[in-house]
């Protein structure tokens, strides 16, 4: 039984990494608050508040989409393994309580979200990385010269495709300056995220099916694609408006 407990908590390699993207995305971030209007001390509760929202939000997805197996283990509620937690359903709790924060403190809400594209986008590489280090990510079956051994069979390294992917949005959205149209900047990440969780989704093995035949993650991403175009639209032409 202590041993049990012992596995459960133990400390992970792959939390380092997640630890060292955090402290990253958030001095990245504080050197480009101020061109978005937004304090570092409000910078630095909006990353406390959604990290927060992360850690709780990605578990408790995790679990719900799991149910049946959380009831048999309930302990692995509380283990830090990094494979029981929803990477979507974590971002869109941190979004959710970063919204909330914001509109009570009176932050503009796509101001504040720009200021955290670079949180975001060097987070994200930090998960990928992590995955990396954790080595219980394998993808399908392949015969590219590039891919890894796995029980006896050569697979898809799609912990690599996804710290590639990622470290490629991170540099596209750190290349905009001060862009005069808020949530552009974040809406192009959140659009290159979901165009590349489409491709990731394809090299993942045994995936869960819409109605039988459609990956979840990728009716998921193709959703939050839509939805971030439909909203740059309605930003940029919000802009053409006003000006």
């Amino acid at each position: 039984m202590l041993e049990a407990f012992q596995n459960l908590f133990a400390p992970p390699r792959h939390m380092l990494f997640l630890v060292a993207a955090a402290w990253l995305g958030l001095t990245l971030s504080e050197r480009r608050a101020e061109r978005h209007t937004i304090s570092k001390d409000d910078l630095n509760n909006l990353v406390f508040f959604g990290l927060l929202a992360f850690v709780l939000g990605g578990r408790l997805v995790s679990v719900l989409q799991n149910i049946a197996i959380f009831a048999q283990k309930p302990l692995d509620i509380f283990s830090i393994n990094a494979n029981l937690f929803d990477s979507p359903g974590a971002f869109a709790f941190a979004l959710l309580a970063a919204a909330v924060y914001g509109q009570r403190s009176q932050i503009g809400f796509w101001n504040s979200l720009d200021a955290l594209t670079p949180f975001f986008a060097v987070f994200a590489v930090g998960l990928g990385l992590s995955h990396l280090a954790d080595g219980t990510i394998h993808g399908t079956p392949t015969s590219a010269p590039w891919g890894i051994q796995f029980q006896d069979e050569t697979t898809h390294p799609v912990s690599h495709y996804e710290v590639l992917a990622s470290l490629l949005t991170l540099g596209w959205v750190w290349r905009f300056g001060q862009n005069p149209r808020p949530g552009i900047i974040f809406l192009s990440f959140a659009a290159l995220t979901s165009a590349s969780q489409i491709l990731l989704q394809a090299f993942y093995p045994v995936p869960s099916l819409l109605l039988g035949q459609y990956r979840n993650g990728q009716v998921f991403a193709w959703a939050a694609l839509l939805l971030c175009f439909i909203l740059i639209e309605s930003r940029l032409g919000s802009e053409s408006r006003t000006g």
